[in-house]
């Protein structure tokens, strides 16, 4: 097994889950695998293992087809084990997010659709709404933004971070940017909180992020860059989440609004490098290559 100062040897797959996210969370990703592999050696179908392994594997290189797979397994295990809204299910709903933001729509569109199958939790809800709303799928994200309000009326979480942020989206969508930053303006409060429903504390700072693309799209170059260093500034809430590499492309492309290409430039390198072992067919990495060409 895995050693170390983190490293209790853990005698139980749910102590050794346990361990290996720690290790993700710290980013001692290479033991961070090694501990996964562990924990579904000593039970192969502990479905939230390979949930994890899929983020390690996304986190560590942007190994986009690993971290399908993986999260493929991770739901696979649980159905066979009957778990009815299991955690697995949640990072299905993550993973479709994922996709939408790296703009694989249509591959947002079917993860988000099958995590609906699998769970109805609130956080799942939110994930999936917000997926739809960057996949473009406006009417199935207002629709289950709309089912959020209506269930959890004094949820604050809800009411002043999840919905915020699908509502803002959705505005940007109909080339609304200003409505958009007027419904995020009573998140700002809230937009550090993060569900603790998951291990990996997805959710914090995305009220942020839309944010600061509407700012992007209302032309605000330095009311943009704010908003991405922002989350740049809060990397022990971020984590691993896919926004906190995202955030300096559009702290980029805030830059180039302003017309400062030598702020821009090392923007974009530092998401270049970040993602220098990612898969090369992700739509917004070939889009970021193509933008960053044309700075030189």
């Amino acid at each position: 097994m895995a050693k170390g100062a983190l490293d209790p040897d853990p005698a139980s797959p749910g102590l050794s889950h346990g361990l290996a996210v720690q290790l993700y969370l710290a980013r001692k990703f290479d033991r961070a695998i090694e501990q996964a592999h562990d924990t579904l050696e000593m039970d192969t179908n502990f479905a939230i293992s390979y949930a994890v392994l899929g983020e390690v594997y996304l986190s560590k290189g942007m190994h986009l087809k690993d971290a399908r797979e993986f999260t493929r397994r991770a739901i696979d295990n649980g159905q066979r084990a009957g778990e009815k809204d299991a955690p697995a299910a949640l990072y299905f709903g993550t993973s479709a997010l994922r996709e939408a933001w790296f703009c694989n729509t249509d591959e947002a569109r079917r993860r988000a659709s099958s995590a609906l199958k699998l769970s109805s939790s609130r956080d799942l809800l939110y994930l999936v709404a917000l997926a739809f709303a960057y996949a473009k799928e406006d009417a199935r994200a207002k629709a289950l933004a709309d089912d959020l309000a209506k269930s959890f009326p004094e949820d604050t979480i809800v009411q002043f971070n999840y919905l915020p942020s699908v509502r803002g989206k959705l505005a940007l969508n109909k080339g609304d940017a200003s409505a958009a930053i007027e419904i995020l303006g009573p998140a700002a409060p809230y937009e550090l909180g993060a569900t603790r429903a998951t291990d990996m504390d997805w959710t914090a700072m995305f009220p942020v992020f839309v944010r600061g693309e509407a700012y992007l799209a209302l032309r605000q170059g330095s009311k943009a860059a704010a908003e991405f260093q922002k989350i740049l500034d809060h990397r022990g809430l971020v984590l691993n989440q896919p926004i906190g590499a995202l955030a300096h492309l559009g702290l980029g492309r805030a830059y180039v609004l302003q017309g400062d290409i030598p702020k821009a430039k090392p923007a974009y390198q530092d998401f270049l490098t970040l993602w220098k072992d990612a898969d090369l067919d992700i739509p917004v990495l070939q889009q970021t290559k193509a933008d960053y060409a044309k700075l030189q």
